[in-house]
């Protein structure tokens, strides 16, 4: 009896360890280093796949993670980055909601001896162990270009932006160095929706009013794509184009129903959460990381789409 009661105990022990809590060790199980990893959301299906892939590579290097997500919040992310400083994690892999407000408490962690790592939105002002993300710079150019030859180098031209994230923050440096090459379009607005569909459904409806010859919209995701589209269509405009950022399932669906989404800047998730995870497994070893590991993106579209 005594027996069955102490196993019984045992059991709901590891039951009870969630995803924020240390996995329990016993002398059966040696102890594996464990990862805090702190996102911006766990709504978004790039997220998802991120984590999933996050997941299975940790498996693969013997590393447990920690997975919890600030939803936008940048002082829930500083909260969770300082709990994971007092769990005395082993490693610590960001991905910030805001990339200024989130410095302070990556130099905490690495005071702490903990090294950090980021995953597909850089910290800005701060130095990382190793940041890898999309090229997103170039994913920006592209963008541009896939614009530009839709509306045949002419028009005026919306970004809906996401101004606290360096990513967001490459993808428009990358956009407007390559617009500069098309003196025909002008941007006219740089709103912003904070990456999230309905904001930019919002923005979009003000946007239509404010300029009413508008004819092409660069949306810095899928979700500000999909809320963007979704008004253009409701209002009648087939003269307005878009080019999103992502080129998760539903924006690929959208644009093979020929709506007002024609493009996307196609990323891949699950190879970032992958190497990120190889990155900290690697530096966890002694062995020298690089500082960045930029991942390909590429253009989606219609023609694409099509292709077997």
């Amino acid at each position: 009896m005594f027996k069955r009661l102490m196993v019984a105990a045992a059991t709901f022990t590891v039951a009870c360890a969630g995803k924020g809590a240390l996995p329990q060790q016993t002398a059966a199980t040696p102890a594996r280093p464990v990862v805090g990893v702190s996102l911006l959301t766990q709504t978004h299906t790039f997220y998802k796949d991120l984590e999933d892939a996050m997941q299975a590579e940790a498996r693969t290097q013997n590393l447990d993670l920690i997975i919890v997500a600030c939803e936008m919040d940048p002082a829930k992310q500083a909260s969770q980055i300082e709990d994971f400083i007092a769990q005395k994690v082993s490693a610590l892999i960001v991905a910030p909601c805001d990339s200024t407000a989130i410095v302070p408490y990556v130099e905490k962690a690495q005071g702490a001896g903990i090294p950090v790592f980021s995953a597909d939105i850089a910290v800005n002002g701060a130095r990382v162990t190793s940041h890898v993300a999309s090229d997103n710079f170039a994913g920006g150019k592209l963008a541009a270009q896939t614009l530009a030859a839709l509306l045949h180098d002419r028009g005026k031209v919306l970004i809906i932006d996401h101004p606290d994230v360096a990513s967001v923050q490459d993808r428009t440096r990358g956009f407007d160095e390559e617009m500069k090459k098309h003196p025909g379009i002008v941007v006219v607005g740089r709103p912003s929706a904070s990456g999230q569909r309905a904001k930019a459904m919002s923005v979009m409806e003000d946007m239509l009013q404010a300029h009413r010859d508008l004819n092409g919209v660069f949306a810095i995701n899928d979700d500000t794509a999909l809320g963007a589209a979704s008004v253009i269509e409701a209002a009648g405009r087939r003269d307005i184009v878009i080019v999103g950022f992502d080129a998760t399932a539903e924006a690929q669906d959208a644009i093979r129903k020929g709506g007002a989404l024609k493009a996307d800047i196609s990323q891949y998730p699950r190879r970032i959460g992958q190497t990120v995870v190889q990155m900290v497994a690697r530096h966890l070893r002694g062995e020298n990381v690089p500082a960045a590991v930029p991942v390909d993106v590429s253009l989606v579209n219609g023609d694409t789409l099509k292709q077997p």
